[in-house]
């Protein structure tokens, strides 16, 4: 990855024209070819950016651009539009380049897949006597994420969510009706629902309460073992 930061002006013509006047800004060159002009704010989010495929020459400024201070300019064309970068540079206050390797990717801590297997792992945090019967129990429209059973033998179907809304309300819902058409999993009574997440929203709350599915909110530290929710004063 190159990395300059320069006094520039930067012109964007293509679906359609923008102008960033003269400042200073920092000038990202990726190594798939992309280039992303920053300013010291507006977050993550690139002022104006290319994104590959597209090539990025350095250029000589013309007479009018040189005796207006220009000193490089870099044109970044996209190579399937016409879409077309041209980066006026003044003043180069840093410039490197730096090889950051292969990388690995966002690995994300609580997702729901990690909430499914800590939940089947602590069973119990559903209530006493409860029994897993299996991860991902599947039906005709999809796994549920836990199947598992009460204590008096009923089946329970889990859903689990990081965010409980009204989406995963409905898509239990529709695990529940098809579930009970089953007679091997109404044997010992109706399947029940439980929905499960770290935050579950009042409007989802409200709809699974007058579904009859019980709502349950997971804390992901103490189902970790980090966190001992009985040690605690409020």
């Amino acid at each position: 990855m190159r990395l300059v930061i320069a006094s520039c002006s930067v012109d964007y013509e293509g679906r359609l024209v923008a102008h960033l006047p003269l400042a200073t800004r920092l000038l990202m060159v990726k190594a798939d070819g992309s280039v992303l002009v920053h300013s010291d704010g507006g977050s993550y989010k690139p002022l104006n950016w290319m994104s590959p495929p597209c090539a990025m020459v350095e250029i000589e400024p013309d007479t009018l651009e040189a005796e207006a201070g220009v000193v490089r300019v870099w044109v970044v064309r996209n190579t399937k539009s016409d879409d077309r970068l041209r980066v006026l540079i003044h003043e180069i206050l840093h410039d490197s380049c730096h090889e950051l390797g292969i990388d690995p990717g966002l690995v994300k801590d609580g997702v729901e897949a990690h909430l499914q297997a800590l939940l089947a792992e602590h069973i119990a945090t559903l209530g006493e006597g409860y029994r897993l019967v299996r991860r991902e129990y599947m039906t005709a429209i999809g796994p549920v994420d836990i199947l598992c059973r009460d204590a008096e033998g009923a089946h329970v179907a889990v859903e689990i969510k990081r965010r409980g809304e009204i989406d995963g309300v409905e898509q239990l819902t529709r695990y529940l009706e098809l579930m009970n058409r089953d007679p091997h999993l109404v044997a010992a009574g109706p399947v029940r629902g439980v929905f499960a997440a770290q935050e579950i929203k009042p409007q989802a709350r409200t709809l699974a309460t007058d579904r009859g599915i019980r709502c349950v909110k997971l804390d992901y530290d103490a189902l970790r073992g980090l966190d001992d929710t009985t040690d605690r004063l409020f």
